[in-house]
């Protein structure tokens, strides 16, 4: 039944033209699915630790992202591939590791665990990714842990390809033979593992792991294995020449060993660094190390020269070039990272950075906060195509870049290579009445209005900008004003973490709130406070400690009365002067009739009591409380697990199915949407008759790891259903008009 699922998945994937290809006439009946999903574009946005090409076909290869699982580069369809869309594990969309078999096409692994908590597997394909044999393991892994960009820990012996090697974290060296389904401690392995980090701390382990063929020979398991740590304290290389039975601890300098890399003469790369990164290595180093295990220093002289800063998690060999081998730099601030190219096995370097540019046309967003495109942030993932050492790529913490024509001299040409990639965490979402049909609020890249749901979009989410937006809404009656509320990093500071927009998104003022408390402070700069904008769009109201309302876009400001602080209000979609609450803390539905000025309690009747299940808490919470467009005084509130409608501004509810256990909901034209488990099955749900039936309108072939951040309906469409994910970027659904109803 597996298997026959996951086929149905493929199929459903590739289409009618492709299909063939897999003897159609041998294939189950493929059924029809209720939705038709979709990415709404926008190319990538999240890091991708490493990219990784096939050894044996040419145009065939992988990449790794810390919460949105792998994908497949299709050269065909000229496109990636996402890999794990059917996956439903949470925990396995953080891909800690990649290998391609490097003796058959069709075999490649995944190292997949988001953090030491978590449960963690080594995954097997024989079909480039479309099927998995999933084998739990007893190592805890890190795929969104610091050290992510560290690697590979994944190895495959080219000359035995059943064996393979894992450098783990927390637990030492690991050996499989039997291709990955089963798993035996290295203990001869002199370091055998720190254990599993305190909360919230992490640590490398064995960072990467490099098999030499030439110490072997096809059928004979290879004997010289290299090992690098990136613990603190500990030898930082070890060599085997006894297939990993003993090891011996290798020269190198007082930093950690974070990626290596060996060439097809047994040469080791290693790129050192003082951190074991995204965001903490200070300096680094590039050393090279022959099959007998003479060790030379080979860093490029510019970077030292430069202020050596910031360390190498970038590392690439040409196989068809030998000696040719190029490296990149991780948090190198003051100066820009940058990738540097030797032809002559490190004796003489080149700065590719410095005569790189880039075109980010068909990702626009790249060019967020007013600045041109760089060369990137977080850069740890390098990789030459094996066929064509002018083809190279490397990764970054927002996209990947690739050039077909890195040649000695001119100008380097980079592009996103990211069509397929749609690697990012949404934190809100509103679908107006009027204007673009979507606005989302992103982690890290601030947010979008999305005209045009196929094509990446330009960045609009400045003055201010704010590296996450937490909340968003817009006036009902008048749905080009739009307001937002956001966060950013503590070294970028702002003075302004609202703002409003009079044109459906496209261009903001920053609003502000005048100090309250004493001692006065500007308490709305601490990212916290939600912002609502009434029906007109002429109120805004803003959840500091002590609420605030303006009725002249931000001139002048007072106390909200009645209403409790930090508790976000909710505007009515038609009314200007309605607006509602949740007084958790009192059990109260509160209701305000001018304007937000005050707030009075309403006897809600048919609301349990304890309402405190209602009052989510965080900044980037969804509001348990909800207006429906169109509609004076219809409010749904979510209390618990359960959903409750009201027709007459909260003082009846009127509670829905008790089946479905809700987590998330959102209201469309004529449909409620909602994410929650129905009898055993959790999935994304739709009702056409206010939440007394539900109909599940994902499918096996889309679960997305199940990582769901926020769901909302459409206004304007019947059906469409709009779902952010944490990772696996934002989805758009619309019925499937083939099936007769």
């Amino acid at each position: 039944m597996l298997f026959r699922r996951l086929l149905v998945c493929i199929v459903a994937a590739v289409g009618a033209t492709s299909a063939a290809t897999i003897a159609v006439g041998r294939l189950p009946p493929i059924p029809e699915t209720p939705y038709v999903w979709r990415n709404v574009a926008v190319g990538a946005g999240g890091y991708a630790p490493n990219i990784v090409f096939s050894l044996v076909e040419r145009g065939l290869a992988y990449l790794r992202t810390d919460m949105g699982g792998a994908y497949r580069w299709d050269d065909t369809s000229r496109r990636w591939v996402a890999l794990q869309d059917d996956n439903a594990v949470s925990s396995y969309m953080g891909i800690e590791s990649i290998a391609a078999d490097p003796v058959n096409a069709d075999v490649v692994y995944l190292a997949a665990g988001m953090n030491a908590d978590q449960p963690a597997a080594i995954l097997r394909s024989t079909d480039r990714g479309r099927t998995w044999r999933v084998t739990p393991v007893p190592f805890a892994m890190g795929g969104n842990e610091p050290g992510r960009g560290l690697g590979e820990r994944l190895a495959i012996d080219p000359n035995d390809p059943r064996r393979l090697f894992f450098g783990s974290r927390h637990d030492g060296l690991w050996r499989s033979d039997d291709a990955g389904a089963h798993w035996v401690k290295v203990f001869g392995f002199p370091a055998p593992g720190l254990g599993k980090p305190a909360p919230r701390t992490s640590h490398g382990g064995v960072s990467f792991v490099a098999i030499d063929p030439t110490s072997g020979r096809r059928g004979v398991p290879s004997r010289r294995l290299w090992a690098g740590m990136a613990d603190p304290g500990a030898t930082m290389l070890y060599r085997s020449e006894d297939g990993g039975a003993t090891w011996m601890a290798v020269l190198t300098p007082a930093l950690f060993a974070a990626k290596g890399v060996i060439d097809p003469r047994g040469v080791l790369w290693v790129g050192y660094a003082s951190g074991i990164g995204p965001s903490n290595a200070t300096t680094g180093a590039v050393w090279r190390y022959t099959a007998g295990g003479e060790a030379r220093d080979v860093t490029p002289p510019a970077w030292r020269a430069s202020g050596a800063e910031g360390g190498f998690l970038g590392v690439a060999i040409a196989r068809s070039a030998p000696g040719t081998v190029a490296v990149s730099t991780i948090d190198r601030y003051r100066a820009g990272d940058s990738l540097w190219i030797s032809r002559d096995d490190g004796a003489h370097w080149d700065d590719v950075g410095a005569r790189s540019r880039r075109d980010v046309s068909t990702t626009p967003f790249l060019l967020h906060e007013g600045k041109g495109a760089d060369f990137g942030h977080w850069v740890s993932g390098l990789g030459i195509d094996p066929f064509d050492p002018r083809h190279i790529a490397y990764t970054t913490g927002a996209t990947v870049y690739a050039t077909g024509t890195l040649g000695r001299r001119g100008p380097v040409d980079w592009t996103p290579w990211t069509t397929g990639i749609e690697q990012t965490a949404i934190i809100t979402l509103v679908s107006p009445t009027g204007g673009a049909p979507l606005i989302s609020g992103f982690g890290d890249l601030a947010g979008f209005v999305h005209a045009e749901l196929d094509r990446s979009p330009p960045p609009s989410f400045v003055n201010p900008y704010l590296s996450n937006t937490n909340t968003l809404d817009y006036a009902g009656q008048a749905p080009h004003i739009v307001v937002r509320s956001g966060s950013l990093y503590a070294d970028h500071p702002r003075d302004a973490t609202l703002g409003r927009s009079q044109d459906g998104g496209r261009h903001w003022t920053p609003v502000r709130v005048p100090p309250i408390g004493s001692p006065p402070e500007r308490d709305d700069l601490i990212g916290e406070a939600a912002i609502t904008v009434s029906a007109d769009g002429m109120t805004m109201v803003v959840a500091t400690r002590q609420p605030q309302v303006t009725g002249d876009n931000g001139q002048h400001w007072e106390a909200v009365q009645g209403l409790p602080g930090r508790t976000r209000a909710v505007a009515d979609k038609v009314d200007p002067r309605r607006f509602y609450a949740v007084d958790v803390e009192g059990g109260r539905l509160l209701l305000s009739h001018d304007a937000a000025r005050s707030f009075t309690p309403v006897l809600a009747r048919g609301l349990p009591t304890d309402l405190r299940p209602a009052g989510r808490t965080g900044r980037e919470a969804q509001s348990a409380l909800i207006a429906t467009p169109g509609h004076v005084g219809d409010l749904w509130l979510q209390a618990g697990k359960r959903l409750f409608h009201s027709r007459d501004g909260g003082q009846h509810f009127t509670a829905t199915s008790k089946q479905l256990i809700v987590e998330l909901y959102g209201v469309g034209l004529g449909s409620l949407f909602a994410i929650g488990t129905l009898d055993g099955v959790r999935g994304i749900w739709r009702s056409g008759d206010e939440g007394q039936k539900w109909q599940r309108i994902d499918d096996d072939c889309h679960r997305w790891g199940g990582r769901y951040r926020v769901i909302t309906g459409d206004p304007r469409r019947p059906g469409r259903v709009y779902v952010g994910t944490d990772g696996r970027g934002l989805f758009y659904g619309d019925p499937n008009t083939r099936i007769k109803r």
